[in-house]
């Protein structure tokens, strides 16, 4: 390739790159935010106060809880909520079976091998002085809906 066609190809190759050829971008693979929006968003809850309560009647509450229904709201989804613990949740959102984990997470959790963590949505500081971020876990690989949810994060924390 002679040097002044060089530079025509990158750009070429890079607008190619950047629109995702013609098709949406970021991509899910599993199609989880075409599925969710005007659907279900499924949602697993676990018992960590104050970001999460589950009530003996089954109906959860706390900040996260909050969140996720704000997030189901903007995108027309209606929230069905599995209580379980951490572990068990994140085995389901590892396998399909949930689209998002809220339990007062924080960006240093050792579920970040298995789940897609968000941007943190609020900073804590801990009684030894250190700081905390608390962050969602989401399905690895989806990253249209990653991107959906850290958006509205985002938003959120601006407005």
């Amino acid at each position: 390739m002679s040097p002044s066609v060089r530079p025509l190809a990158v750009a070429v190759l890079t607008a190619a790159l950047v629109t995702g050829c013609g098709s949406g971008f970021p991509k899910d693979p599993e199609g989880t935010l075409d599925r969710v929006r005007g659907g279900e968003l499924r949602a697993g809850v676990s018992e960590s106060p104050p970001w999460t309560e589950v009530a003996d009647s089954g109906r959860p509450s706390g900040v996260e809880v909050e969140l996720v229904e704000e997030f189901a709201e903007r995108i027309d989804a209606e929230v069905v909520w599995t209580p379980g613990a951490e572990s068990h949740l994140i085995r389901s959102l590892e396998g399909g079976d949930l689209d998002v984990v809220v339990a007062g997470l924080t960006e240093t959790s050792p579920w970040e091998k298995h789940a897609a963590l968000t941007r943190p949505h609020t900073e804590i500081e801990t009684g030894d002085g250190r700081t905390e971020k608390i962050v969602l876990a989401a399905r690895l690989g989806e990253n249209g809906f990653l991107t959906e949810l850290e958006t509205f994060l985002v938003e959120r924390e601006e407005g």
